[in-house]
């Protein structure tokens, strides 16, 4: 509790109420060097809410999101069950704070549950009872991983863990994911520098290596991309300099 937490500082950038001082001091520290970083906090979370729509209109009823954080408006479950109220939602996290406030949150919904467990440990966040009561193997399953592999080094094998929830599920399952690019940026080292204090140190990847995580699946149009440009609303004015948000985004399924 005396370190930042990145699901806090991103509960504090969304505007949020679950975070504490040492949080918000990051926080504050990180917008000096990337002023934009509520908006991108807000676009990502646009994302997520564009995803999860899209894998419902695909047929899917059960959503794992791991490294889920805080479930805030306009979350997995809210966006899922409101279009289809059968949906089922299992969030996961490490951070105690944010999963005593997820279960708070989620409390007297039947369909979705939350688990205190390592994201990047596929066997634990499987086999916790709330991930077997909700999640049947047997049918689709989508996986979320919204910036949260950026925080995973290479010596954790992202890639072996994306393929071990790959393998959890049968065809026709999805992966949702953004991620942080590394880009040659001078704010980007400061954001390294900075969140190597953290309990979650960055581990920003190019573009080429944030695609190569999607092996295994059929990636989705338009592909990856940044975030405003995957399926954006139509209703909404293009974004004129996508680059500038860092972060990428992408669909895959399963074949």
């Amino acid at each position: 509790m005396d370190r930042p937490s990145a699901a806090r500082v991103y509960d504090y950038w969304l505007g949020g109420s679950h975070n504490f001082a040492v949080d918000r001091a990051l926080a504050e520290q990180a917008l000096r060097i990337v002023p934009e970083l509520p908006e991108i906090t807000r676009a990502n979370r646009a994302f997520l809410r564009r995803a999860v729509r899209y894998c419902l209109d695909n047929g899917i009823r059960q959503f794992l999101d791991l490294g889920s954080g805080i479930p805030t408006v306009g979350n997995v479950h809210e966006v899922a069950q409101s279009v289809a109220p059968e949906s089922r939602v299992v969030y996961v996290d490490s951070d105690p704070v944010a999963v005593a406030h997820s279960r708070a949150i989620l409390a007297g919904n039947e369909r979705a549950e939350v688990v205190q467990a390592d994201a990047c440990d596929p066997d634990a966040v499987l086999g916790a009872p709330g991930t077997r009561r909700l999640i049947d193997p047997d049918q689709p399953l989508a996986v979320l991983m919204l910036a949260l592999l950026h925080f995973v080094p290479d010596s954790d094998d992202p890639a072996g863990i994306i393929g071990r929830y790959r393998d959890a599920g049968p065809s026709g399952s999805y992966l949702v994911l953004s991620h942080g690019t590394d880009a040659a940026d001078e704010r980007r080292a400061g954001m390294k520098e900075l969140y190597a204090r953290s309990t979650t140190p960055l581990a920003l990847r190019p573009p080429d290596a944030v695609a190569a995580l999607f092996a295994g699946y059929e990636l989705v149009e338009p592909g990856v991309v940044y975030l405003p440009e995957w399926r954006p609303d139509p209703a909404e004015a293009p974004d004129e300099d996508p680059a500038r948000f860092g972060v990428l985004a992408g669909v895959g399924r399963t074949p």
